[in-house]
C-alpha cells in the first residue's frame, strides 16, 4: 500500500516576486522562500502550500485556496481596501452583490462567498464561517 510521510500542494504562478509581496503582505499570509524553487504559504490551520513561477503560467479556472472568515463583510471590506477585486464574477450562474458577495438563498446551496483574484489571475475566496 502506498504509505506518505507528509503531504502538501502547490500551484504556479507568473511572477513570483508579485506573489510574495501578495500573500505575505496583502493577506498577510507567512511566506518563506524556498530558494529559487518558489515560496511556501502557511496558511491558518497551519497547512502549507507551496507557490512556483512558470514560465508559460495559466491561471487556474477554479477556486484553488478559500479562506473561511468569521464576517464576511468585514473580510471584504478589508479585501477590498487593500486593492484587492472581490467582484470577478457579474452574471446570471454566479449573482453577487455590489461587493461581490454571493449569497445563496437556500443554506443547502452554501456559505456567503466572494471570490477574488491573485496577482497571476487565480481565483481565491473569502467563505463565510
Amino acid at each position: 500500500m502506498f504509505s506518505a510521510i507528509d503531504s502538501f500542494s502547490g500551484f504556479s504562478v507568473d511572477d513570483l516576486h508579485g506573489a510574495r509581496e501578495f500573500y505575505g503582505s496583502t493577506l498577510g499570509l507567512a511566506v518563506v522562500a524556498e530558494g529559487d524553487m518558489g515560496i511556501r504559504l502557511t496558511l491558518p490551520s497551519g497547512a502549507e502550500v507551496f507557490v512556483y513561477e512558470k514560465p508559460n503560467h495559466q491561471p487556474a479556472s477554479f477556486t484553488i485556496l478559500n479562506f473561511v472568515v468569521d464576517d464576511i463583510e468585514a473580510s471584504v471590506d478589508e479585501l477590498n481596501a487593500a486593492g484587492v477585486v472581490t467582484k470577478i464574477y457579474d452574471d446570471a450562474e454566479v449573482p453577487t452583490d455590489a461587493k461581490g458577495i454571493a449569497r445563496p438563498k437556500n443554506p443547502e446551496w452554501g456559505p456567503d462567498i466572494a471570490w477574488f483574484r491573485d496577482p497571476a489571475g487565480n481565483v481565491l475566496s473569502v467563505i463565510q464561517a
